[in-house]
């Protein structure tokens, strides 16, 4: 008999360029999510640039990769980054998940069928563009976070990421995230210009999750590799993150398969 999976809210975080501030919503949305009590797993899906575990200080002796090779379980790759919060390191080589072979696509069923019970949202952080892996963790999720600050190449390369979704592969929703924006106003008008030439050119429904503010903290946790959220606590972007994690947590869990872990994972195989 098939055991039942328990329902999991599925997250991909992504961008259309590099240098908007994914990583950092990702470990940081994930540490307060944690905070309000989820069980959370950061998985860092940059496979050739991982860099999670460099934003948090952390030395992972084992990635993805030992899990596939079958080398260890789950488990234990994962590495505990705070209260509720457990993380998944990336391997920094040339391996890519869009080519992994049969045993090693069952392995990661298996894998993460194994701890399903003990998660309440898997957060997935992408790497920038849109390369195939991306595309393939951005189609097997059940929600899409696009991060976009106030700079002419991100709202064009968040939009042209969103187009490549939607006309492709019939992707009509998404979230968005603007990041070290000036005020709640610039975020506002930053979700704005992106949201005027989406309807104007795509039959797409984008929702505001809220702005995350420029913030010198973000800049000094960076250097001292600890989120925002842990290491300058009343800082405004840590009291934007809460604001944005209290949404995210109000997000329904769809009824769908597409919200569970076994079907992100069987998604994510048949998009390979």
């Amino acid at each position: 008999m098939q055991k039942k999976i328990h329902p999991v809210k599925v997250i991909a975080v992504t961008s259309g360029k590099g240098g908007v501030g994914k990583t950092n919503a990702s470990v940081n949305l994930s540490i307060c999510l944690g905070q309000i009590g989820r069980k959370v797993v950061l998985m860092d899906a940059d496979i050739g640039l991982a860099n999670v575990d460099i934003m948090l200080g952390l030395k992972p002796k084992r990635t993805i990769a030992d899990v596939l090779s079958g080398a260890c379980g789950l488990e234990e790759v994962m590495l505990d980054v705070d209260r509720n919060v457990r993380m998944v390191p990336a391997t920094s080589g040339t391996m890519e998940m869009t080519s992994l072979s049969i045993h090693e696509h069952a392995e990661l069923i298996y894998a993460f069928n194994d701890i399903a019970d003990d998660i309440d949202i898997l957060i997935i952080d992408t790497a920038a563009g849109i390369s195939e892996s991306v595309i393939s963790f951005l189609r097997a999720s059940q929600e899409v976070l696009v991060v976009v600050c106030d700079e002419p190449t991100s709202i064009t390369d968040a939009y042209g990421l969103i187009k490549l979704l939607n006309r492709n592969y019939k992707m009509t929703r998404f979230r968005v995230l603007a990041n070290m924006v000036g005020s709640e106003r610039e975020g506002r008008n930053v979700y704005s210009k992106l949201l005027t030439v989406t309807d104007r050119f795509l039959d797409v429904t984008l929702q505001y999750l809220g702005s995350i503010p420029y913030d010198e903290a973000v800049k000094r946790a960076v250097r001292k590799q600890i989120p925002v959220v842990k290491g300058f606590t009343n800082s405004k972007a840590t009291l934007a993150y809460r604001q944005a994690a209290l949404k995210i947590d109000a997000w329904p869990v769809s009824s769908r398969p597409s919200g569970h872990l076994e079907f992100f994972v069987k998604r994510l195989v048949q998009n390979a």
